[in-house]
Protein backbone atom coordinates (compact mmCIF):
# COMPACT_ATOMS: atom_id res chain seq x y z
CA UNK A 1 0.00 0.00 0.00
CA UNK A 2 2.71 2.46 0.65
CA UNK A 3 4.33 1.32 -2.67
CA UNK A 4 1.32 2.53 -4.50
CA UNK A 5 1.11 6.06 -2.74
CA UNK A 6 4.88 6.96 -3.53
CA UNK A 7 4.37 6.03 -7.04
CA UNK A 8 0.95 7.95 -7.31
CA UNK A 9 2.49 10.87 -5.29
CA UNK A 10 4.63 10.96 -8.61
CA UNK A 11 1.82 11.26 -10.58
CA UNK A 12 0.13 13.93 -8.79
CA UNK A 13 -1.37 17.32 -10.63
CA UNK A 14 -1.06 20.57 -9.67
CA UNK A 15 -1.78 23.96 -11.04
CA UNK A 16 -0.97 27.29 -10.22
CA UNK A 17 -1.47 30.91 -11.28
CA UNK A 18 1.85 31.73 -12.04
CA UNK A 19 2.96 28.45 -14.38
CA UNK A 20 -0.13 26.48 -14.79
CA UNK A 21 2.12 23.35 -14.60
CA UNK A 22 0.46 19.90 -14.09
CA UNK A 23 3.29 17.47 -12.12
CA UNK A 24 0.99 15.05 -10.60
CA UNK A 25 -1.81 12.80 -10.84
CA UNK A 26 -5.24 14.35 -8.91
CA UNK A 27 -6.01 12.56 -5.75
CA UNK A 28 -9.63 11.41 -5.79
CA UNK A 29 -12.08 13.02 -4.25
CA UNK A 30 -12.09 11.80 -1.02
CA UNK A 31 -9.14 14.59 -0.67
CA UNK A 32 -10.96 17.65 -2.02
CA UNK A 33 -13.95 19.77 -2.17
CA UNK A 34 -15.37 21.58 -4.76
CA UNK A 35 -16.80 25.32 -3.47
CA UNK A 36 -17.39 26.39 -6.72
CA UNK A 37 -17.84 26.11 -10.79
CA UNK A 38 -16.21 27.89 -13.01
CA UNK A 39 -17.63 28.99 -16.85
CA UNK A 40 -15.81 30.21 -19.58
CA UNK A 41 -13.25 28.52 -22.04
CA UNK A 42 -10.09 29.31 -23.78
CA UNK A 43 -10.82 30.75 -27.41
CA UNK A 44 -8.10 30.59 -29.92
CA UNK A 45 -8.11 32.67 -32.97
CA UNK A 46 -5.28 32.86 -35.37
CA UNK A 47 -3.62 35.98 -37.47
CA UNK A 48 -0.60 36.12 -40.32
CA UNK A 49 1.58 38.19 -39.16
CA UNK A 50 2.75 41.12 -42.26
CA UNK A 51 1.61 40.80 -45.34
CA UNK A 52 -0.15 37.19 -46.47
CA UNK A 53 0.38 37.76 -49.85
CA UNK A 54 2.81 35.90 -52.00
CA UNK A 55 4.74 35.42 -55.29
CA UNK A 56 4.21 32.39 -57.91
CA UNK A 57 7.83 29.94 -57.29
CA UNK A 58 8.27 32.10 -54.26
CA UNK A 59 9.41 29.84 -50.49
CA UNK A 60 8.96 32.10 -47.70
CA UNK A 61 8.49 32.11 -43.78
CA UNK A 62 4.26 32.07 -42.85
CA UNK A 63 4.44 33.51 -39.49
CA UNK A 64 1.31 33.14 -37.27
CA UNK A 65 0.32 34.61 -34.28
CA UNK A 66 -1.70 32.59 -31.90
CA UNK A 67 -4.60 34.72 -29.63
CA UNK A 68 -6.65 33.84 -26.72
CA UNK A 69 -9.77 35.82 -26.31
CA UNK A 70 -11.47 33.41 -23.40
CA UNK A 71 -13.87 35.11 -21.12
CA UNK A 72 -14.29 33.86 -17.57
CA UNK A 73 -18.22 34.28 -17.56
CA UNK A 74 -18.88 33.65 -13.89
CA UNK A 75 -18.78 30.89 -10.55
CA UNK A 76 -21.84 29.11 -9.53
CA UNK A 77 -21.34 27.76 -5.82
CA UNK A 78 -21.61 24.21 -5.12
CA UNK A 79 -20.53 24.21 -1.35
CA UNK A 80 -22.30 25.89 1.41
CA UNK A 81 -19.67 27.59 3.84
CA UNK A 82 -19.26 29.38 7.41
CA UNK A 83 -17.99 32.72 6.84
CA UNK A 84 -16.58 31.96 10.50
CA UNK A 85 -14.92 28.51 9.79
CA UNK A 86 -11.30 27.76 7.60
CA UNK A 87 -13.78 26.42 4.48
CA UNK A 88 -14.81 30.41 3.78
CA UNK A 89 -10.84 31.39 3.11
CA UNK A 90 -10.65 27.90 1.23
CA UNK A 91 -12.99 28.92 -1.38
CA UNK A 92 -12.08 32.06 -2.03
CA UNK A 93 -9.07 30.74 -2.74
CA UNK A 94 -10.68 27.97 -5.05
CA UNK A 95 -11.61 31.26 -7.09
CA UNK A 96 -8.21 32.70 -7.22
CA UNK A 97 -7.34 29.35 -8.92
CA UNK A 98 -10.58 28.88 -11.03
CA UNK A 99 -9.46 32.15 -12.60
CA UNK A 100 -7.08 30.11 -14.88
CA UNK A 101 -9.62 28.03 -16.83
CA UNK A 102 -9.68 30.18 -19.63
CA UNK A 103 -5.83 29.71 -20.19
CA UNK A 104 -4.66 27.24 -22.80
CA UNK A 105 -1.74 24.73 -22.07
CA UNK A 106 0.37 22.27 -23.86
CA UNK A 107 -0.57 23.95 -27.68
CA UNK A 108 0.50 22.00 -30.49
CA UNK A 109 -0.38 23.50 -33.80
CA UNK A 110 0.32 22.07 -36.98
CA UNK A 111 0.16 23.50 -40.49
CA UNK A 112 -2.16 21.72 -43.09
CA UNK A 113 -1.97 22.74 -47.35
CA UNK A 114 -5.29 21.91 -48.76
CA UNK A 115 -4.12 22.39 -52.11
CA UNK A 116 -1.23 20.89 -54.19
CA UNK A 117 -0.03 24.39 -55.24
CA UNK A 118 1.42 25.66 -51.87
CA UNK A 119 3.42 22.98 -49.69
CA UNK A 120 4.22 23.35 -46.02
CA UNK A 121 7.96 21.83 -44.99
CA UNK A 122 7.15 19.05 -42.83
CA UNK A 123 9.82 20.19 -40.76
CA UNK A 124 8.42 23.79 -39.61
CA UNK A 125 4.53 22.29 -39.89
CA UNK A 126 4.41 21.51 -35.91
CA UNK A 127 4.96 23.96 -33.56
CA UNK A 128 3.76 24.34 -29.74
CA UNK A 129 3.92 26.84 -26.78
CA UNK A 130 3.46 26.12 -23.57
CA UNK A 131 0.50 28.17 -22.25
CA UNK A 132 -1.75 30.99 -23.66
CA UNK A 133 -3.39 33.47 -21.49
CA UNK A 134 -6.18 35.56 -22.39
CA UNK A 135 -5.26 39.04 -23.86
CA UNK A 136 -1.63 37.94 -23.32
CA UNK A 137 0.26 37.54 -27.44
CA UNK A 138 2.99 34.99 -27.54
CA UNK A 139 6.59 36.53 -27.35
CA UNK A 140 7.48 34.86 -30.68
CA UNK A 141 4.81 33.78 -33.55
CA UNK A 142 5.01 30.26 -35.23
CA UNK A 143 6.41 30.69 -38.26
CA UNK A 144 5.91 28.31 -41.16
CA UNK A 145 7.81 27.51 -44.30
CA UNK A 146 5.89 27.48 -47.46
CA UNK A 147 6.59 26.99 -51.00
CA UNK A 148 4.45 28.44 -53.52
CA UNK A 149 4.31 26.55 -56.81
CA UNK A 150 5.34 28.23 -60.28
CA UNK A 151 1.72 27.26 -61.62
CA UNK A 152 0.02 28.16 -58.97
CA UNK A 153 -3.25 30.39 -60.19
CA UNK A 154 -3.37 34.11 -58.69
CA UNK A 155 -5.89 34.09 -55.48
CA UNK A 156 -6.87 33.15 -52.14
CA UNK A 157 -6.00 30.54 -50.60
CA UNK A 158 -7.19 28.60 -47.00
CA UNK A 159 -4.66 26.62 -45.23
CA UNK A 160 -5.47 24.86 -42.28
CA UNK A 161 -3.80 24.90 -39.13
CA UNK A 162 -5.27 22.38 -36.35
CA UNK A 163 -4.80 23.38 -32.78
CA UNK A 164 -4.88 21.10 -29.67
CA UNK A 165 -4.59 22.33 -26.05
CA UNK A 166 -6.10 21.60 -22.68
CA UNK A 167 -7.34 24.16 -20.06
CA UNK A 168 -8.83 23.52 -16.49
CA UNK A 169 -12.05 22.10 -16.12
CA UNK A 170 -12.16 22.17 -12.70
CA UNK A 171 -10.25 23.18 -9.60
CA UNK A 172 -11.20 21.51 -5.91
CA UNK A 173 -9.38 22.45 -2.49
CA UNK A 174 -7.98 19.39 -0.44
CA UNK A 175 -8.44 19.69 3.31
CA UNK A 176 -4.93 18.66 3.95
CA UNK A 177 -4.95 15.48 3.90
CA UNK A 178 -2.98 14.72 0.97
CA UNK A 179 -0.16 14.69 2.71
CA UNK A 180 -0.98 10.93 3.08
CA UNK A 181 0.51 10.72 -0.51
CA UNK A 182 3.32 13.01 0.17
CA UNK A 183 2.60 15.96 -1.09
CA UNK A 184 1.85 18.10 1.90
CA UNK A 185 1.88 21.48 0.48
CA UNK A 186 -0.61 20.72 -1.98
CA UNK A 187 -3.61 22.81 -1.10
CA UNK A 188 -5.62 21.78 -4.20
CA UNK A 189 -6.16 20.10 -7.17
CA UNK A 190 -6.91 20.43 -11.23
CA UNK A 191 -8.47 18.78 -13.55
CA UNK A 192 -8.19 19.20 -17.30
CA UNK A 193 -9.86 18.70 -20.48
CA UNK A 194 -8.85 18.39 -24.27
CA UNK A 195 -10.26 20.59 -27.03
CA UNK A 196 -9.46 20.69 -30.48
CA UNK A 197 -9.92 23.46 -32.85
CA UNK A 198 -8.82 24.38 -36.34
CA UNK A 199 -8.40 27.42 -37.33
CA UNK A 200 -8.20 29.28 -40.99
CA UNK A 201 -5.36 30.87 -42.71
CA UNK A 202 -5.16 32.84 -45.64
CA UNK A 203 -2.72 32.91 -48.24
CA UNK A 204 -2.99 34.99 -51.39
CA UNK A 205 -0.88 34.56 -54.28
CA UNK A 206 -0.57 37.61 -56.33
CA UNK A 207 -1.81 38.14 -60.05
CA UNK A 208 1.18 38.44 -63.00
CA UNK A 209 2.38 37.94 -66.16
CA UNK A 210 3.44 34.34 -66.93
CA UNK A 211 4.85 32.59 -70.18
CA UNK A 212 4.74 29.49 -71.58
CA UNK A 213 6.39 27.80 -74.93
CA UNK A 214 2.99 27.60 -77.06
CA UNK A 215 4.99 26.68 -79.83
CA UNK A 216 8.16 25.97 -81.80
CA UNK A 217 8.80 26.04 -85.60
CA UNK A 218 11.98 25.54 -87.58
CA UNK A 219 14.97 22.88 -86.96
CA UNK A 220 18.75 23.37 -86.97
CA UNK A 221 21.87 21.68 -89.27
CA UNK A 222 24.97 21.01 -88.33
CA UNK A 223 27.49 23.45 -89.69
CA UNK A 224 24.89 25.76 -90.73
CA UNK A 225 22.79 28.78 -89.73
CA UNK A 226 18.76 28.82 -89.51
CA UNK A 227 16.14 30.48 -88.41
CA UNK A 228 14.10 29.26 -85.36
CA UNK A 229 10.85 30.89 -84.60
CA UNK A 230 9.41 30.66 -80.74
CA UNK A 231 5.64 31.60 -79.40
CA UNK A 232 5.56 32.97 -76.33
CA UNK A 233 1.87 32.60 -74.64
CA UNK A 234 0.87 35.34 -71.96
CA UNK A 235 -0.69 32.52 -69.31
CA UNK A 236 -1.14 35.15 -66.26
CA UNK A 237 -3.49 37.82 -65.69
CA UNK A 238 -1.50 40.59 -65.82
CA UNK A 239 -0.24 42.42 -68.98
CA UNK A 240 3.25 42.32 -69.92
CA UNK A 241 4.37 45.67 -71.60
CA UNK A 242 7.51 46.41 -73.30
CA UNK A 243 8.43 42.78 -73.76
CA UNK A 244 11.82 40.97 -75.05
CA UNK A 245 12.59 37.61 -75.74
CA UNK A 246 16.49 36.43 -74.91
CA UNK A 247 17.62 33.24 -75.22
CA UNK A 248 21.37 31.61 -73.90
CA UNK A 249 22.68 29.21 -76.22
CA UNK A 250 26.08 27.29 -75.22
CA UNK A 251 28.66 25.07 -77.58
CA UNK A 252 27.81 24.01 -79.85
CA UNK A 253 25.15 26.43 -80.78
CA UNK A 254 25.50 30.35 -80.93
CA UNK A 255 23.43 33.02 -81.76
CA UNK A 256 24.46 36.88 -83.24
CA UNK A 257 21.01 38.16 -82.42
CA UNK A 258 19.85 36.69 -79.24
CA UNK A 259 17.44 39.51 -78.09
CA UNK A 260 14.29 40.02 -79.74
CA UNK A 261 11.35 42.75 -78.92
CA UNK A 262 7.94 41.33 -78.42
CA UNK A 263 6.05 44.53 -77.12
CA UNK A 264 2.88 44.40 -75.48
CA UNK A 265 1.67 41.12 -74.27
CA UNK A 266 -2.12 40.82 -73.16
CA UNK A 267 -2.87 38.07 -70.70
CA UNK A 268 -4.27 34.53 -73.46
CA UNK A 269 -2.11 36.37 -75.85
CA UNK A 270 1.16 35.27 -77.87
CA UNK A 271 3.88 36.91 -79.80
CA UNK A 272 6.43 35.42 -81.43
CA UNK A 273 9.89 35.84 -81.63
CA UNK A 274 12.36 34.77 -84.62
CA UNK A 275 15.94 33.92 -83.75
CA UNK A 276 19.59 32.78 -85.97
CA UNK A 277 21.70 30.53 -84.69
CA UNK A 278 23.90 28.37 -85.78
CA UNK A 279 25.44 24.83 -85.20
CA UNK A 280 28.78 24.05 -85.38
CA UNK A 281 29.90 21.24 -87.62
CA UNK A 282 30.77 18.52 -84.90
CA UNK A 283 27.14 19.87 -83.30
CA UNK A 284 25.40 16.47 -82.30
CA UNK A 285 22.04 15.48 -83.46
CA UNK A 286 19.91 15.42 -81.06
CA UNK A 287 17.27 17.87 -79.37
CA UNK A 288 18.35 20.98 -77.65
CA UNK A 289 17.15 22.88 -74.54
CA UNK A 290 18.15 26.52 -74.81
CA UNK A 291 17.18 28.69 -71.79
CA UNK A 292 15.39 31.64 -72.25
CA UNK A 293 13.58 34.50 -70.56
CA UNK A 294 11.21 37.02 -70.86
CA UNK A 295 11.97 40.69 -69.45
CA UNK A 296 8.89 43.16 -69.46
CA UNK A 297 7.37 46.05 -67.18
CA UNK A 298 4.41 44.77 -64.90
CA UNK A 299 1.48 46.67 -64.19
CA UNK A 300 2.78 48.96 -62.03
CA UNK A 301 5.69 49.95 -64.58
CA UNK A 302 8.14 48.02 -62.56
CA UNK A 303 11.15 45.65 -64.34
CA UNK A 304 10.45 41.97 -64.06
CA UNK A 305 11.80 38.65 -65.21
CA UNK A 306 9.96 35.70 -66.36
CA UNK A 307 10.98 32.44 -64.89
CA UNK A 308 14.01 30.32 -67.06
CA UNK A 309 11.48 28.95 -70.15
CA UNK A 310 13.10 26.12 -71.96
CA UNK A 311 13.09 25.97 -75.89
CA UNK A 312 13.38 22.75 -77.50
CA UNK A 313 14.96 22.57 -80.88
CA UNK A 314 15.84 19.95 -82.97
CA UNK A 315 18.90 19.62 -85.31
CA UNK A 316 19.82 17.25 -87.35
CA UNK A 317 23.20 16.06 -88.97
CA UNK A 318 24.36 17.17 -92.61
CA UNK A 319 23.57 15.06 -95.54
CA UNK A 320 25.86 11.77 -95.41
CA UNK A 321 27.65 12.65 -98.72
CA UNK A 322 29.84 15.68 -96.81
CA UNK A 323 29.23 14.18 -93.34
CA UNK A 324 33.20 14.23 -91.95
CA UNK A 325 33.08 10.20 -91.74
CA UNK A 326 32.22 10.46 -95.46
CA UNK A 327 34.89 13.11 -96.10
CA UNK A 328 37.33 11.04 -94.30
CA UNK A 329 36.60 8.02 -96.06
CA UNK A 330 37.13 9.93 -99.47
CA UNK A 331 40.37 11.57 -98.36
CA UNK A 332 42.21 7.59 -97.33
CA UNK A 333 40.42 6.48 -100.98
CA UNK A 334 42.31 9.58 -102.75
CA UNK A 335 45.29 9.40 -100.94
CA UNK A 336 45.41 5.28 -101.71
CA UNK A 337 44.54 5.97 -105.66
CA UNK A 338 47.02 8.35 -105.82
CA UNK A 339 49.79 6.03 -104.15
CA UNK A 340 48.89 3.07 -106.79
CA UNK A 341 49.18 5.41 -109.71
CA UNK A 342 52.39 6.87 -108.61
CA UNK A 343 53.36 3.13 -108.15
CA UNK A 344 52.39 1.69 -111.48
CA UNK A 345 53.83 5.18 -113.47
CA UNK A 346 57.47 4.12 -111.54
CA UNK A 347 57.27 0.57 -113.03
CA UNK A 348 56.49 1.86 -116.53
CA UNK A 349 59.41 4.45 -116.43
CA UNK A 350 62.01 1.60 -115.33
CA UNK A 351 60.97 -0.28 -118.26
Amino acid sequence: MVAVLLIAALFVVTASPVAGAKEYLQPTYEFSTNYYDAYGEPDIYASVLGSPEFERGETAQLRVVLSNRGVLYGFKAKTDVDTNNGDHAKSLKEIEYESLRTTAFGLKAEMVSTTDYIEVDPTTSIQTLDSLYPGVLPDNPMSFTITISDNAPAGTYMLLLPVNYEFQSQVEMTDGSTVRLGIPDLDHTTFYKTRNTTLQIPVMIEPGAKFVVSDVEGELTSGQSGVVNVTYTNVGEVEATDSFARIIVMKPLSSDRSIVNLGTIAPGDSKTASFDIAAEISAVEKDYGIDSEIKYCDEDGEIQFSDNIIVEVPLKSRDAGISITTLALAGILLVAAYMGYNTIRRKDEKK
